[in-house]
């Protein structure tokens, strides 16, 4: 290679640093001043350093087939900052990426105009006050939770992570849980400050001020003591599994509407975000976000049953093991789960393939389910096989599942690979359920195998906050729809 090519080479890398840090201050200011979420193919750009954003962008290579420029996005961010946007997510990368595809030869003003027109609403909040929000557990799932939504406070978002309830652990216990926020061995450090208020028993993270509330149970605590009232408790303990038990937790005062986040028993609404999340109604006191496993395999199987029809299926979840199994041989009440969680390939059940017909009652009696654990502690991946009403060849499938998450209702759920060297460590904090990777796809007739990664922490607690949202009302505009 010679001197000017490499040259050259550098000068555009240099060029790409230039442009998104020009970017970062654009990106904050409208999400605090607007409350725009700037994302390119859904990775946001909020908080996110230089080198974060030219990855983002070069993840159109796997969603499109070409590095998105950024030259090409700096425009369109320029655009609409002019624009009289209010609350909403936009997407510059598939804005830019669809405006590249018009042959009409319409000015990106206009273009924009148009496809923003959700969002063009000036409105810096969608409440009309602050929706208090209590994690009832601070485990994998609260302490992503609590991470997702102090990354998030603004003006604008008004949800706001008023207390944790958990039982005390004795003397350090407020050090110990504010330490688990701050440093988490699999998702990185905290982004930002945390401080403990010993006299107050609280954690001050990012100016959030976030009451720790010390309980046995749902009935010890008046929320109301602590100025919290009207509030959503989400439950990720996994204690409380039915209506009669969740129901406890809407005894104590300033309490109006529980989550839970994991799967439910009875009849309890199981929602998955961007499947049947407008099953929500505004007098729902009691709904569950279902599992992560439910989480990533059913928008998968909801887009090929619309297109293709399921006949039957199986899934085998191939999973990171959890802290329900024991790190060495030890008494355990569930089958094999007793065993070496680091050491051993766990074969054990799972109820998600029969949880997906209640948000996909369509599949009833039409899907069966296993699970493997295995030694890795985060992302896992859903092998599906399918036999479908008509014939499928692997391109039709892959091209049809990759606009389906590039345009369709369901693009915020499903994450879409083509990457031949991608492993699990790679996906996570993939904020999508589930990620479809398209080179691992087989199919022979009317009968495919489909390959879908999921971060089981991460990208499932994207999820919960989705419907967290939309049980108190906020329903934030997406651009491109």
């Amino acid at each position: 290679m010679s001197k000017s090519t490499s040259d050259a080479y550098l000068a555009d890398y240099l060029n790409e640093q230039t442009l998104a840090e020009k970017m970062i201050p654009t990106v904050g200011m409208m999400y605090r001043e607007m409350g725009v979420i700037i994302s390119v193919f859904g990775r946001k750009l909020m908080n996110s350093s230089t080198i974060d954003i030219i990855k983002a962008h070069r993840l159109g290579q796997h969603m499109v087939g070409q590095t998105l420029k950024l030259e090409t996005t700096t425009e369109v961010l320029s655009a609409l900052q002019k624009m009289n946007l209010g609350v909403s997510r936009v997407d510059i990368g598939k804005l830019a990426y669809n405006y590249s595809q018009l042959s009409s030869g319409e000015s990106l003003e206009n273009y924009l105009n148009g496809a923003v027109d959700a969002a063009n609403h000036g409105k810096i909040s969608l409440l009309d006050k602050p929706q208090d929000v209590v994690l009832y557990g601070f485990g994998r799932i609260g302490r992503i939770l609590a991470r997702l939504l102090i990354e998030r406070t603004t003006a604008g978002n008004k949800l706001r992570l008023r207390a944790i309830v958990v039982r005390s652990k004795g003397k350090g216990d407020l050090e110990k849980r504010a330490s688990l926020l701050r440093r988490d061995s699999i998702h990185g450090p905290f982004n930002g400050s945390i401080k403990v208020d010993h006299e107050n028993s609280a954690i001050i993270a990012n100016g959030n001020y976030i009451k720790v509330i010390y309980a046995g149970s749902p009935e010890d605590i008046d929320y109301t003591e602590h100025d919290i009232d009207n509030a959503l408790i989400v439950d990720n303990t996994g204690v409380f599994k039915d209506e009669e038990a969740l129901g406890r937790h809407l005894t104590p005062k300033g309490a109006s509407k529980v989550l839970l986040t994991a799967p439910a028993k009875g009849a309890i609404k199981n929602i998955v975000y961007g499947v049947n999340h407008n099953d929500i109604e505004t007098s729902d006191t009691i709904v569950c976000a279902a599992s992560c496993t439910t989480n990533a395999i059913t928008p998968v199987l909801k887009v090929m049953n619309d297109k293709y029809g399921i006949v039957n299926g199986h899934v085998e979840t191939i999973h990171s093991y959890t802290n329900d199994q024991n790190l060495i041989d030890n008494y355990h009440s569930a089958d094999r789960r007793g065993r070496s969680a680091p050491l051993n390939m766990v074969l054990t059940s799972t109820g998600a393939a029969k949880a997906v017909s209640k948000a996909l009652p369509e599949l009833e009696g039409k899907l069966t389910g296993n699970a493997i654990r295995v030694p890795t502690p985060n992302v896992s991946m859903a092998v599906i096989k399918l036999n479908l009403k008509q014939a499928a060849s692997r391109d039709e499938i892959n091209d049809y599942i990759r606009q389906v998450s590039l345009e369709s209702e369901l693009n915020e759920q499903i994450a879409y690979s083509s990457s031949t060297e991608s492993v699990s460590t790679d996906y996570v904090g993939t904020p999508e359920p589930g990620i479809f990777d398209s080179v691992a796809t087989i199919s022979q007739d009317d009968s495919c195998v489909l390959y879908v990664w999921y971060d089981n922490e991460f990208g499932y607690s994207t999820q919960v906050l989705r419907v967290m949202r939309e049980m108190v009302g906020m329903h934030i505009p997406q651009v491109p729809a």
